[in-house]
């Protein structure tokens, strides 16, 4: 089984509360005692998952920054959608999809998969090149969201999208010129937000391949919001809509 390093509290919590099993072992930083890694610990016994007491230099070795909170885990894959067809077939009710062309910070991509999981998206979807892939900085980031969300990478991104729209998927895209804002449509169908890069938006060809844009109104002096807050402004306003939407 392929495994790999998850770290930071939330990110190994998040794995023992979802799948323990797939855990082999947990490194613990042997100099902590406090109330976190205590609830950490007794979690991850209750589990009978492996601890294996650690010094914060072999940490910071493993994962190569020294931002892992004082855990590392070591892990098995969790069974995701791993292709589009998979997803596609996978979700019932309209699909809720975040769309990300050529993210490259794994910061950013964290944080999007975060939001995605708080929204009830069904998946993120990105380009293999041009994107950073999800690593365990990114995984940290999510907080468990990465376990949760299937982070879907295609090697074509316009033609996933015609994919897309053969299954009745709006295509939506966020950009500042766009006439409508993200309040002027309609969302409880099947839709999927398009988000750009961090500094260039959306290339010329994704923007094509939209059915519509839209644009998020921005009254301040700044000219635009981080990419995570950006998607999560949009899965939220379709959630919304489609919490108020009268069932039949």
């Amino acid at each position: 089984m392929k495994t790999k390093l998850l770290f930071g509290f939330h990110a190994v919590a998040a794995r023992i509360r979802h799948d323990a099993s797939t855990i082999e072992e947990i490194y613990v930083d042997a100099a902590r005692h406090d109330r976190r890694m205590g609830d950490l610990l007794r979690s991850a016994k209750s589990a009978n998952v492996r601890i294996i007491q650690a010094d914060d230099q072999r940490l910071d070795a493993m994962v190569g920054t020294r931002r892992h909170q004082g855990v590392v885990a070591r892990a098995g894959e969790i069974s995701l959608a791993r292709n589009l067809s998979e997803l596609i077939d996978g979700i019932q009710g309209p699909p809720l999809l975040l769309l990300l062309d050529g993210v490259t910070d794994p910061h950013n991509l964290g944080a999007c998969l975060r939001v995605a999981d708080g929204a009830g998206a069904h998946a993120v979807i990105a380009p293999k090149d041009r994107a950073v892939g999800l690593n365990a900085t990114a995984a940290k980031v999510a907080s468990g969201a990465a376990d949760n969300v299937p982070y879907i990478t295609v090697t074509n991104l316009a033609r996933a999208m015609r994919e897309l729209q053969e299954h009745d998927i709006w295509l939506t895209g966020t950009t500042d010129d766009a006439e409508s804002t993200i309040y002027d449509v309609d969302y409880t169908g099947g839709v999927a937000f398009v988000m750009g890069s961090e500094g260039e938006g959306m290339r010329r060809l994704t923007r094509e391949n939209c059915d519509r844009l839209v644009s998020l109104p921005m009254l301040g002096s700044v000219e635009s919001l981080n990419v995570s807050v950006a998607s999560g402004i949009c899965l939220y306003e379709a959630r919304r809509q489609r919490l108020i939407v009268p069932t039949a």
